[in-house]
């Protein structure tokens, strides 16, 4: 089968995306899903910081590979030993394809897992195999490989979802949603009552932010550099916004909440937006970084205070989520009105237009633009 991918060939190029094209629209060969794997026709797919960060060189990755990692689809095709989903079904990625037998897995932390990091850090599916190719074989991205018109992922990448779901939808479920609200739910278990700061509002901050407001968050504080986004987080429930670019915003931070927060979620990949968080903090706050800065980025803090304040500093990976669990559950928030992600949405564009989306991503002036690969 030959399906239409969008895949990066060498990263670092220079800005505008638009017009030095880093991702090209190449026409590749997919081979039928082997054992334990699945064909997704893929219907629709967020266009997420992690495929820039790819892009930018600041995650690197094999190449070349076809990026995409969030994504709702439909069964098409069950690869040998595939029981529980059956063709029509409609499915949401997760980007870590948990193999459910080790150590991590077996401690109910899937996003930890060992096999599937190894085969997310060589460009391939759970079992190790490829599936893409073009003039030689095409890597994987995240298991997933979802800008494309069709992907063969592994059985564990799939979370079942409701067919009434738009595909729109249902794709922020396998990323944003996940990584954002289960860094609230999970992550740092935050009670309802308690006061909350989200720093940086993409995707995956405004998730966080709508979690901790479904959970009771007061105050609930949001940080960012663009206006739009902060005026849409007091749309979607903070009782404060505040520019990350204000010299005096952790100061202000502190005064509102009476001494800080007891939460604070770093969710802007940004080791400046992890010292807001860090300083912004009450004494025996917890703050909680999802964000993914370069790999040579470090952050420090004094000793003395993480242990005289009782302080907490906690890592968040697929918002230390089980898939099957917290996607269902999501999404009943969803349809229940209580997690409104829809309007988080930034629009839709053609896999053709993937580039000039990422420019837009880069600028910081959408939260979550929707590639429909055909």
């Amino acid at each position: 089968m030959q399906v239409r991918a969008a895949v990066l060939t060498e990263m670092g190029r220079a800005r505008p995306y638009a017009k030095s094209r880093p991702l090209e629209i190449l026409t590749l060969d997919l081979t039928p899903p082997g054992p334990g794997e699945v064909l997704l026709r893929i219907r629709a797919a967020g266009l997420c910081h992690s495929d820039l960060s790819v892009v930018d060189g600041n995650r690197p990755r094999p190449l070349p590979m076809a990026l995409g990692h969030e994504a709702a689809g439909v069964v098409e095709q069950l690869g040998p030993g595939v029981t529980d989903l059956e063709v029509g079904d409609h499915v949401v990625t997760a980007f870590v394809a948990a193999c459910g037998h080790c150590q991590p897995c077996a401690r109910q932390r899937p996003a930890l897992c060992e096999p599937a990091m190894r085969a997310n850090g060589a460009g391939s599916l759970l079992g190790g195999g490829r599936r893409l190719s073009g003039q030689g074989p095409v890597h994987h991205h995240l298991g997933v490989s979802a800008f494309a018109e069709r992907a063969v992922v592994a059985r564990q990448s799939c979370v079942r979802v409701p067919r009434e779901l738009p595909f729109p939808v249902a794709a922020v479920f396998g990323c944003a949603v996940m990584t954002g609200a289960g860094a609230v739910v999970n992550t740092a278990a935050m009670p309802a009552g308690s006061s909350a700061l989200v720093a940086g509002l993409g995707g995956v901050g405004l998730s966080a932010l709508l979690a901790a407001r479904r959970i009771g968050a007061s105050p609930l504080v949001a940080v960012d550099l663009q206006q739009d986004k902060l005026e849409l987080a007091l749309a979607l429930g903070a009782s404060h916004a505040f520019r990350a670019d204000d010299p005096e915003v952790g100061s202000k931070i502190i005064e509102v909440t009476g001494g800080g927060v007891d939460y604070a979620f770093e969710m802007a990949g940004s080791v400046a937006a992890l010292e807001l968080c860090w300083r912004a903090s009450a004494r025996g706050g917890t703050t909680v970084s999802a964000g993914l800065s370069h790999p040579e980025r470090e952050f420090s803090l004094r000793h003395l205070t993480l242990v005289a304040e009782e302080r907490s500093l906690k890592g968040s990976y697929l918002g230390s989520a089980v898939p099957q669990r917290d996607i269902p559950l999501f999404i009943d928030w969803y349809q229940r009105g209580e997690l409104p992600v829809d309007r988080l949405l930034s629009g839709t564009l053609a896999l053709e237009d993937i580039n000039e989306g990422l420019d837009l991503l880069a600028d910081g002036h959408a939260v979550r633009q929707i590639i429909i690969p055909g």
